[in-house]
């Protein structure tokens, strides 16, 4: 398939994947925990395979980097790679909660080119292309433009002592989702401090980019992706106009985590 109709089939694929799991969402499907505090349903090891099988027919050569997968490294070697959450948040999905999604995008050369989060529950359907702007349910979508960082809207249950001149606004389980909020505007800024997996940001870092947020990892740096581990130090996705700020109100916090982490 030409690479120009491929980001519409990923958007068709994610769509069917989403309305596989909305289907089943609410009812009696099996769950466990692959670990403590890390739920796993049989709803996201149907998606991901379903998502599998179909990415891999529009491009048998890419690799892939999914949560429910083994890894492997072979994807190391891959000029494009798929990477997946079949569902997002699935902590809100088992507690019949809306705030989950599910994330595909296409990684080339270290970077997400082509995303879609599919959150049917919630009715939203997020795109973006490198290059090419990003959308919400098919209408281009952009930062808030905020520049003053106190009063700035974050996605959060509740606020540390020391961010209390932040706003908290509700928070969906899934981290995709908090990160396409302040794709939209409807949050300034998102900060996370610990390790996490490429597969959960992928998707919705590349929106964040095509709509004009400045996103790093919670030190600055440049999030990179298909990467031997497969992580990343923590995410900072925000309005430009206040990233620097809140770089500077985060750094003495991730770099203690950085270094009591693993």
């Amino acid at each position: 398939m030409a690479d120009a109709g491929l980001a519409d089939a990923v958007a068709a694929i994610a769509a069917e994947a989403s309305a596989h799991a909305l289907q089943l969402w609410r009812t009696d499907f099996k769950r466990w925990e692959k670990e403590a505090g890390s739920p796993v349903c049989e709803v996201d090891l149907a998606v991901d395979a379903m998502l599998r099988e179909r990415l891999s027919a529009l491009l048998p050569d890419a690799g892939w980097l999914s949560e429910e997968t083994a890894d492997d490294h072979v994807r190391l070697g891959k000029r494009r790679v798929w990477v997946v959450d079949p569902i997002d948040g699935t902590r809100d999905y088992v507690r019949g909660r809306p705030g989950w999604a599910v994330s595909v995008a296409l990684v080339a050369g270290e970077q997400p080119v082509i995303a879609v989060l599919d959150a049917p529950a919630v009715g939203q359907v997020w795109r973006a292309e490198a290059g090419k702007g990003a959308t919400l349910n098919g209408a281009p979508i952009a930062h808030s433009g905020r520049t003053a960082f106190a009063g700035s809207r974050t996605p959060t249950d509740t606020l540390p002592r020391e961010d209390r001149d932040l706003v908290a606004t509700p928070k969906p389980n899934s981290i995709a989702l908090r990160i396409a909020h302040v794709a939209a505007g409807d949050a300034d800024l998102l900060a996370t401090l610990r390790w996490g997996h490429e597969w959960d940001i992928a998707a919705a870092i590349l929106i964040a980019r095509e709509a004009g947020c400045a996103v790093t990892d919670a030190l600055g740096r440049k999030l990179c992706f298909n990467t031997p581990r497969a992580e990343a130090f923590g995410v900072l996705a925000s309005a430009p106009g206040i990233q620097l700020a809140a770089l500077a109100r985060l750094h003495d916090r991730a770099v203690a985590a950085l270094g009591t982490a693993r």
